[in-house]
């Protein structure tokens, strides 16, 4: 057998193949390889292989991580109790929760092909059609995703919607306060609004917390074949995630390609086509809709500022890291904007 391929960073090779022996005999073959997929801007992903067969590990961030931020067990739970539903999620493999193998809990699923569109120009070449139909099937999969009645697969205890958008408001400043490394005081002001106006929330389901294009693989048929990155997802409320689409469609290609550009793409669903077509989905009537565009234009500045602090750090693997820093001030105008304060 030749010798294991040098570890990546964030993967020691010889202990992740010592712990697949022991919990998953016979499931690698030959000498592993791990290989970072660039473009994530939150927990690591690699494509693990052994010269036979693909699998994908993911694993926190390295250095600085805030606290419930970075959950495999929620991940690998969500997507396990997932599987066979409508919405299509890749076979999970084995969950590691402690930090004897890499540092830090990880955890191992199957590899599912497909396009994850972050790009315009490869998408638009798809035609206005196609680029439309693609993001009518995003709405509709969102869509499957809230009619899911969460006790029928499991996930009854997934999370406490009660009181949801108060706790989440908290969270996400307290995550900003915990890599906060200048003054932001749009972002402030953003923050103290959306504490003001918050509005009653609908009833609950499961939340996916990052929905977006490029957190979905798409075939050569234009079907989504996974949905990913499922870190921050709960029950709650479900009108968070469709204002998160939302507020990623209206500022795709902003800050220099670090919002994803794909939904610029001719033919995409604007705004007002999204939610109508989940409304017209889901039974759910999208109301205060600005208030939860503009508290998702902060949940991801506070992402973003993490990033921006790991990097700062030198703690962060991938290309583009380097502009996290200019997306705080962006999010904090566009929240202001749509709750009309400029």
């Amino acid at each position: 057998m030749s010798e294991t391929p040098a570890s990546p960073p964030g993967v020691d090779l010889n202990r992740l193949r010592s712990h697949l022996e022991r919990e998953l005999p016979g499931l690698a073959q030959g000498p592993l390889r791990a290989d970072l997929i660039e473009g994530g801007r939150s927990n690591l992903t690699y494509v693990l292989g052994d010269g036979a067969s693909r699998w994908v590990l993911r694993r926190p961030p390295l250095g600085h991580v805030l606290a419930t931020a970075h959950d495999m067990g929620r991940e690998y739970r969500v997507m396990t109790a997932l599987r066979g539903t409508g919405v299509p999620v890749p076979r999970t493999l084995l969950l590691d929760p402690g930090t004897d193998t890499l540092g830090a809990p990880w955890y191992l699923m199957e590899y599912v092909p497909g396009t994850a569109h972050r790009d315009a120009a490869p998408l638009a070449a798809l035609g206005e059609q196609r680029v439309h139909a693609l993001g009518s099937r995003l709405v509709d999969t969102l869509a499957v995703l809230h009619r899911i009645d969460p006790a029928e697969v499991g996930l009854a205890d997934f999370g406490r919607p009660e009181g949801y958008l108060e706790r989440q408001l908290r969270r996400w400043s307290q995550q900003l306060a915990a890599s906060r490394s200048r003054d932001l005081p749009d972002l402030d002001r953003l923050h103290d609004l959306l504490g003001r106006r918050l509005p009653v929330s609908p009833a609950p389901a499961l939340v996916h917390g990052d929905y977006r294009l490029d957190n979905v693989l798409v075939d050569e048929g234009d079907s989504i074949t996974a949905v990913l990155d499922w870190e921050m997802s709960t029950l709650g409320d479900p009108l968070t995630d469709v204002g998160l689409l939302v507020m990623y469609t209206e500022l795709a290609g902003v800050g220099g390609g670090i919002i994803p550009a794909a939904m610029t793409a001719p033919g995409f669903p604007k705004p007002d086509e999204i939610v109508a077509s989940y409304a017209g989905a889901t039974g759910r009537r999208a109301e205060d809709l600005d208030w939860y565009v503009a508290f998702a234009s902060f949940k991801l500045a506070a992402v973003a500022e993490g990033i921006h602090f790991r990097f700062q750090q030198g703690r962060t693997l991938g290309a583009g890291f380097d502009r996290a820093g200019e997306m705080a001030p962006i999010l904090a105008r566009h929240g202001l904007s749509t709750l009309k304060e400029n």
